[in-house]
């Protein structure tokens, strides 16, 4: 069981490497195909703000301004269960900058639910979040 759950993170790790790479291409360079990322039934909550659907999502990520994502940190794991057993599905976690049409750089974090379709990974939810500095109110 153990050497199994070293190949599932492994794989998870690869295909993190790999899915983000194709991810912020389409986001920053090609964002016209980003829908075929998504399944047909996902969730992208952007800033706090839900999108659902893949045409939802595909109209957002075209009306938003342009941008250019750096990753700083990438981490994934397996998710494992027994509702999962004929799902490979992967948590995928990122770090790292983004730049919106030529302003300031915001650091920025982002989570996936990705799940094999096929041969094709699909996004089942994203959570993006821009790291804005947190006022004392004291």
């Amino acid at each position: 069981m153990e050497q199994d759950w070293k190949a599932k993170i492994d794989q998870a790790c690869r295909t993190a490497e790999e899915f983000t790479k194709l991810y912020y291409e389409s986001v920053d360079k090609r964002r016209y195909l980003i829908s075929r990322l998504y399944l047909d039934t996902a969730t992208l909550i952007w800033n706090g703000n839900g999108i659902e659907g893949k045409d939802n999502i595909q109209k957002f990520w075209t009306d938003l301004l342009p941008s250019d994502h750096s990753i700083l940190t990438l981490d994934a794991q397996p998710i494992m269960g027994p509702e999962m057993a004929d799902q490979l599905t992967f948590l995928v976690k990122v770090g790292g900058q983004v730049k919106y049409d030529d302003k300031t750089s915001k650091p920025f974090n982002q989570s996936f639910l990705i799940a094999a379709m096929g041969d094709k990974w699909k996004i089942v939810c994203d959570c993006f979040r821009i790291q804005e500095a947190i006022e004392n109110v004291n």
